[in-house]
């Protein structure tokens, strides 16, 4: 019998340890750096998040939170159970691993939303830096090279807001689209040029003041680095690719020094509050919606709104006014008739932010620019359906690859293939 009960206890000790280790094993896959994207009605939020055994971080770029400990985490097989104190507001985040990612409820206030999560990955360095003279510093500028040592350069201009040189954005998510668009650039023989605008990623200190921003601000940088490229005399040509509100900065740019060509892609054609205006119609209330066009309107006339309720206060806070007044100044399509250079118009079918009726102004303001559509293509250069949810879904995905014509497009214009 004690011969028996002793094996039984072999047995169950040996399972147990069988268990845990197990158990640790599947904890481990759990630590580390996550990111990914919580699905909201307003639309995607991107999170990260940095797991270990007992403590862990919770971060939303978007609304400056960074680093936020957990207050609990516990873990159980496959499945994760997550607590955060959130400044007195409760979140749970419930999630199983599920190959090789966690999808998880986020549930807060009542509601409950859906998020996935990735490991975390570091963006590959497959570029040099060079320092461009600016005024107030230096701007740090990326500088991808073509194989060949003689070639055509392209300077890429990103969009606005917090949109990084990769494209990349701390309110729409990690797509890697300039990123893409610059390293596939250069295996065609193109080198390219792109920055983190003041304020954003390596050039933040050259932003002290939200205020002292404008967009000639952004334009005069643009030009000092067309400038640095020619003195260098190192390329055989020197061209412009600005996407979306980069269109603009390109375009006042290319009006102040000569370039072979400028590309505007998914750049508005009609003054901001317009393109604002539609974006914001069925987004709003009425009551907000009419203070939101009262407010452009102010602006519009270079004076200060005063009084900005909570839910616009992203669009018109205080700090944001010098900015909107320096940007509202400006129609598009009338600055592009300035430009001297061939132009290459790029508008994608699927765009939600930009439409064909920017594209078509663009043209008339330019008549002899080519222009051309690309079916399928979104604001973030992918493909995507005109479903609104799907449609945001590719911001926050850098797995998708560019739309397919997209590249070809711009390396024969600029090659003059």
């Amino acid at each position: 019998m004690k011969k028996w009960l002793c094996l039984w206890l072999v047995v169950f000790i040996l399972t147990a340890c069988t268990q845990k280790e197990e158990e640790s094993n599947m904890n481990k896959q759990f630590v580390g750096r996550w990111e990914g994207i919580l699905t909201t009605p307003n639309g995607a939020l991107p999170i990260e998040m940095d797991l270990q055994r007992d403590s862990g971080t919770f971060s939303v770029p978007a609304q400056g939170l960074a680093n936020y400990p957990l207050k609990s985490i516990a873990y159980k097989g496959d499945e994760v159970n997550i607590t955060i104190n959130l400044k007195g507001s409760m979140v749970g985040i419930k999630g199983t691993l599920k190959d090789q990612q966690i999808e998880a409820t986020f549930q807060q206030n009542g509601g409950t939303f859906q998020l996935v999560l990735k490991p975390y990955q570091e963006q590959s360095i497959t570029y040099d830096t060079i320092k461009v003279p600016v005024k107030n510093g230096e701007l740090t500028v990326a500088v991808q090279k073509a194989s060949k040592e003689l070639s055509p350069v392209a300077v890429i201009i990103a969009g606005s807001g917090p949109t990084d040189k990769d494209g990349n954005s701390a309110i729409g998510g990690k797509n890697n689209s300039l990123k893409m668009l610059a390293e596939q650039l250069a295996t065609q023989g193109i080198t390219t040029v792109r920055y983190d605008k003041r304020g954003i990623g390596d050039n933040q200190s050259l932003l002290m003041k939200e205020q002292d921003v404008t967009i000639d601000v952004y334009a005069d940088d643009v030009v000092q680095i067309l400038n640095t490229l020619a003195a260098e005399k190192a390329y055989s040509s020197i061209h412009v690719i600005g996407h979306s509100e980069g269109s603009l900065i390109g375009i006042l740019a290319a009006q102040k020094t000569p370039v072979t060509s400028f590309i505007s892609i998914a750049g508005a054609g009609r003054p901001i509050d317009a393109v604002l205006l539609e974006q914001l119609q069925g987004q709003l209330p009425p009551q907000l919606m009419e203070e939101a066009t009262a407010a452009l309107a102010t602006l519009k006339k270079g004076a200060f709104v005063q009084n900005v309720s909570s839910e616009l206060q992203s669009l018109f806070r205080p700090s944001i006014q010098p900015y909107m007044i320096s940007w509202l100044k400006y129609d598009p399509a009338s600055e592009l008739a300035k430009v001297n250079s061939s132009v290459l118009l790029i508008q994608g079918t699927s765009d939600l932010q930009v439409v064909g009726t920017d594209a078509e102004a663009l043209k008339k303001g330019k008549p002899d620019a080519k222009l051309v559509y690309m079916e399928g293509m979104n604001h973030v250069l992918k493909n995507a359906p005109m479903d609104r949810t799907s449609n945001l879904a590719t911001y926050a995905d850098p797995s998708l690859p560019l739309h397919k014509e997209l590249v070809p497009t711009i390396q024969h214009f600029i090659l003059g293939e």
